[in-house]
């Protein structure tokens, strides 16, 4: 049976998640705490980075979520989220490297702001400058029926996209000005994939020590 490290505050291995409920495939989640147990030998083996997420199918591990997506697509295409067109590949993949290379650095930034970690009032101003870019972004490429990126089919690029801008309102980043993303993202959170991985008001609080404890040293 499939395997699956996960933290439930981790866009990364929610996205991972999502797709595995999604694709209705059994696995074992196995939690970690990022107390220290990231950088156990036995977690060090699977990722000698120690990040999350890890999937491992019997003896073969793989980490970095796209990589994990891509190999669960190619080992289950069945239930298929992935596009055939050469243009809606090209914007599935450009959706999903928008959302891994431009938001991590700013949400750090603004997380560090409302953990009260001091950060330059000119990282902050930033940070929201490169938040509003990548939202407009998404806004303008959804969808005229506003509920996936490519046409009515859910794919990677609404679970990517969709994992890390369900997050951004928790940053201090109103969805408001994006009707569009709005709307898209309600839907999203209709499905039951989206339900079971939601993080609650308590995981939140639980979750800000350890991450000011982590990003202290970002």
């Amino acid at each position: 049976m499939l395997k699956l490290y996960y933290s439930r505050f981790s866009i990364n291995a929610r996205r991972v998640w999502v797709t595995l409920l999604e694709k209705n495939l059994e696995f074992e989640p196995i939690l970690l705490k990022l107390d220290g147990d990231q950088f156990q030998p036995d977690f060090l083996k699977l990722n000698p980075f120690h990040h999350i997420p890890v999937l491992v199918d019997d003896d073969f591990s793989i980490f970095e979520s796209l990589a994990i997506l891509d190999y669960l697509e190619a080992k289950y295409p069945e239930s298929t989220l992935m596009p055939t067109g050469a243009k809606d590949i090209a914007k599935l993949r450009t959706i999903e490297l928008v959302t891994v290379n431009e938001l991590p650095s700013p949400s750090i930034v603004l997380m560090k702001d409302m953990l009260d970690i001091e950060v330059e009032k000119q990282k902050i101003e930033q940070a929201k400058q490169t938040m509003a870019t990548a939202l407009q972004y998404f806004e303008d490429n959804l969808d005229d029926n506003y509920l996936c990126f490519i046409k009515e089919q859910i794919t990677y690029a609404d679970i990517v996209a969709g994992t890390a801008v369900d997050a951004i309102p928790t940053l201090g980043i109103s969805l408001e000005p994006y009707p569009k993303v709005t709307k898209w993202l309600n839907n999203l959170q209709q499905r039951n994939s989206w339900q079971q991985t939601a993080l609650t008001t308590e995981d939140l609080e639980r979750a800000k020590p350890i991450m000011k404890a982590i990003l202290q040293n970002k």
